[in-house]
């Protein structure tokens, strides 16, 4: 059963305000997040004078609350329903030390009339916790608008939004990537630093080819995990028949290989050397393996990049476990200059594709490599629809972990070529590639089905602190 979100949940309160705004608004945060499938923490109604944040003695009892739930936590919900107390906010954060996203929202005045008995101030209120927020050195995410109800559906998105922030910034802390193999050597473009994603909490756990294809030759062909996985390769895809059942074996003997190293050392993610000593060694593709790895969950990306796959990872994060894409930017798309066309041989997992695919020989590599050797690309067509990209990269000269985040759709341009393919339509796309070029990001890029560009944003820029780019931001 998955662990449904958990927010830890400030309700805050000036006591010359009337009582029962605040206990309107605590019962309204709690009916909304239950509503959208959250759980929640916050102090027990008669713990406070009217269920409210408002002291040092109050700040002090939820932040020991929060501690006891430290472990459920994913981010904390600061709820305004009037001017508020920005001290026993901010007090209740910082001697909570949990480390997770907050959200700020603060609710609407609900009439021209502003009797001292019916105002809220909340609009003012906010200011002053942000203010205080910003002194203590503590991020945190706004609303769309300043004030808002919180039956809102403006408020649901916010909710929603904040929710797959703090998937991504707590998915992403304490990461870890495995790396199988070397880079190939022609690919200076996916050299990264390990220590800088440490310094993110990312940890990369490495490994030789040479004892995957040791333990992939070790497992029998009637092996009950091999068998189970040859009926899913039979099932995940379309295979020609002229692909012998000695080749589905051995891409299945190597997936089991990968999948219990990467279960052994609790991986997420990973980066593939993916050519050639896969295909000369051990006498199939990797290509079938990542991409079952990443529709169950776990992306995998090409050539070893391991960069790369934390940005795949991101993307399942935000979109709430959709599978990412990883394709190269790779042709223009005649002389349209918002399209371009995305290739690999490739990786894709099957509901990125949104179509139906092939399983059979990589074609390009096959023709040096040997087709014989290259069982297990995945073929197909990526289906048109709204698509988020997003690149991190480890800046050595700089020190820094830089990306850049955006959105755009695939679209149903007549395209011909091998491989898994598809053409996709970016606002300003050249400045887009010229931004790329000029800041020495690599071909590679991680895609995902919908739109989740300002999570990716917000979680990347605001809370792990890397230098991003919107390409939103440029029209």
């Amino acid at each position: 059963m998955t662990r449904r979100q958990t927010f830890g949940v400030i309700v805050t309160s000036r006591n010359i305000f009337p009582a029962q705004l605040a206990q309107a608004a605590r019962h309204h945060i709690v009916t909304k997040l239950e509503e959208l499938g959250f759980d929640c923490v916050l102090l027990d109604e008669d713990a406070v004078p009217n269920g409210a944040v408002e002291t040092y003695s109050d700040a002090k009892k939820c932040a020991a609350l929060f501690r006891e739930h430290q472990d459920d936590i994913d981010g904390l919900v600061v709820v305004l329903p009037n001017f508020g107390d920005e001290q026993a906010v901010v007090q209740t954060i910082d001697m909570a030390k949990l480390d997770v996203p907050v959200l700020v929202q603060a609710c609407d005045d609900e009439s021209t009339s502003l009797p001292i008995g019916q105002r809220r101030d909340a609009f003012c209120g906010k200011l002053s916790v942000c203010n205080n927020l910003y002194q203590y050195g503590i991020p945190f995410t706004n609303t769309q608008r300043h004030t808002c109800e919180i039956e809102s559906a403006q408020f649901t998105a916010d909710l929603e939004r904040f929710a797959g922030v703090c998937r991504v910034v707590n998915g992403l802390r304490g990461a870890r990537i495995g790396a199988l193999g070397a880079r190939p050597e022609a690919f200076n473009t996916v050299r990264f630093s390990e220590k800088l994603l440490q310094g993110s909490g990312i940890k990369v756990v490495t490994v030789d080819l040479s004892e995957i294809f040791a333990a992939a030759n070790a497992l029998a062909a009637d092996t009950a995990l091999v068998v189970r996985k040859i009926e899913a390769i039979r099932n995940y895809g379309t295979i020609p028949s002229s692909i012998g059942a000695e080749a589905i074996v051995r891409q299945a003997k190597l997936s089991v290989a990968i999948d219990t190293w990467m279960d052994e050392n609790e991986c997420v993610a990973s980066g593939i050397q993916c050519w050639t000593s896969v295909q000369n060694h051990y006498g199939c593709a990797s290509c079938l393996s990542m991409s079952m790895m990443g529709e169950a969950g776990r992306p995998s990306a090409c050539e070893m990049d391991v960069a790369g796959a934390v940005a795949m990872y991101a993307l399942n994060l935000a979109s709430a476990g959709k599978p990412a894409g990883f394709v190269d930017w790779n042709n223009n798309y005649l002389d349209e200059d918002d399209k371009c066309v995305v290739t690999h041989c490739s990786n894709y997992p099957k509901s990125f594709m949104g179509s139906d695919i092939e399983i059979s020989e990589l074609d390009v590599l096959g023709e040096s490599l040997g087709r014989d050797n290259c069982f297990a690309g995945i073929k197909g067509r990526i289906a048109p629809g709204d698509m988020t990209f997003a690149r991190i990269s480890t800046d050595d000269g700089l020190g820094v972990i830089k990306a850049y985040v955006g959105e755009g759709a695939f679209t149903d341009d007549p395209l011909e070529c091998d491989g898994g393919v598809g053409v996709c339509q970016v606002p300003q796309l050249q400045s887009l590639l010229n931004f790329l070029c000029q800041n020495g990001f690599e071909h590679h890029v991680a895609i995902n089905r919908g739109r989740y560009g300002d999570i990716l944003v917000e979680a990347f820029g605001r809370y792990l602190g890397w230098d991003v780019y919107h390409h939103a931001s440029r029209y």
